[in-house]
């Protein structure tokens, strides 16, 4: 279940601050960027409807600031039309950048005025098509480039969406062998836009046959105030491996407070469970805001297979 967090935005935004492929016109495509671009061309209509509420628009994504992903130092550049080209293919000072035809309009931070989430994708020359989900606010009169986060090297976007102030994802990304062309891992996964970062708050995935992998919080529920030992509590769609979970307590900042085990009550491997856990919050100072995961690992690679969250004020 997602769940609404917008009571927790302004505290997270203060928090944060004291601490501080689309199809364009092809004339002058090459072949390998006319491939890669495939990957991120919508099999449904992108989710881009919206109430009728100021922000920013699609066209001002496109035409706006966007900072560059994938480059240890910060660099913006100007996008024009939903592009971006500096270079030769196959120069060492190659850029590519391009907004694909998924936006999402919403409200991601509870002022009454439409963000904007967008797929982009970064080329640096190589085969590698690096895939970011960009989020802009009209801010000062002018769309301005808030965060991103990378999703992966040429995934399969089947949606995005805005869901109750959270950015819900539906990407095809690549398992440990699959090859370039092809991503089998399907994902879904929701994001909270946390001051300036994106948090990921639910994940789920599918088994090969096709059965969904999905862990459930059903309580607490989000947004309670808490203090002392809670317990937690849900159920998870496909049993783990030895029936263990992963618990983790972070701050708003993402520092880690707390993790352990959670065992799970089933009646075999791969069937449903359901898990209770009992876990102490005395440790951690009142008026702190804290996120809960429970996460199901893949011990092969460990990768999520799925993970559920909630937020809670401890006082």
């Amino acid at each position: 279940m997602v769940k609404t967090r917008s009571i927790f935005l302004v505290i997270g935004m203060l928090f944060l601050g004291a601490c501080s492929a689309s199809q364009f016109s092809d004339a002058d495509q090459s072949p390998d960027e006319l491939a890669t671009a495939t990957l991120v061309v919508p099999t449904s209509k992108p989710q881009t409807s919206t109430p009728d509420i100021p922000g920013i628009s699609p066209e001002q994504v496109r035409n706006s600031e966007y900072q560059l992903g994938l480059l240890d130092q910060i660099r913006t550049v100007q996008l024009t039309d939903g592009r971006y080209r500096e270079g030769t293919q196959g120069d060492e000072d190659y850029l590519s950048v391009s907004v694909s035809d998924f936006i999402a309009r919403g409200d991601l931070n509870g002022d009454g005025e439409n963000e904007a989430v967008a797929v982009v994708t970064e080329n640096y020359g190589s085969s590698g098509t690096f895939v970011f989900l960009a989020v802009y606010q009209y801010l000062h009169d002018e769309p301005t480039f808030l965060t991103s986060i990378f999703i992966d090297d040429q995934p399969l976007f089947n949606e995005l969406a805005i869901e109750d102030g959270e950015i819900f994802v539906d990407v095809a990304v690549h398992g440990i062998d699959d090859p370039t062309c092809c991503p089998s891992s399907e994902t879904k996964r929701y994001y909270w836009l946390n001051g300036v970062n994106l948090t990921l708050t639910n994940y789920s995935t599918k088994t090969p046959a096709g059965d969904p992998r999905a862990v459930t919080i059903e309580a607490p529920v989000d947004g309670i105030q808490v203090s002392g030992v809670i317990r937690i509590k849900g159920n998870i769609t496909i049993s783990p491996f030895e029936n263990n979970l992963i618990y983790r307590v972070y701050d708003l900042g993402g520092v880690e407070l707390s993790v352990g085990p959670i065992n799970v009550e089933s009646i075999g491997l791969g069937a449903p469970g359901t898990f209770e856990k009992a876990i102490d919050l005395g440790n951690i100072l009142t008026n702190t805001t804290v996120r809960i995961t429970v996460e199901d690992i893949n011990m092969k690679d460990g990768s999520l297979f799925a993970m559920d969250s909630v937020i809670l004020q401890v006082r």
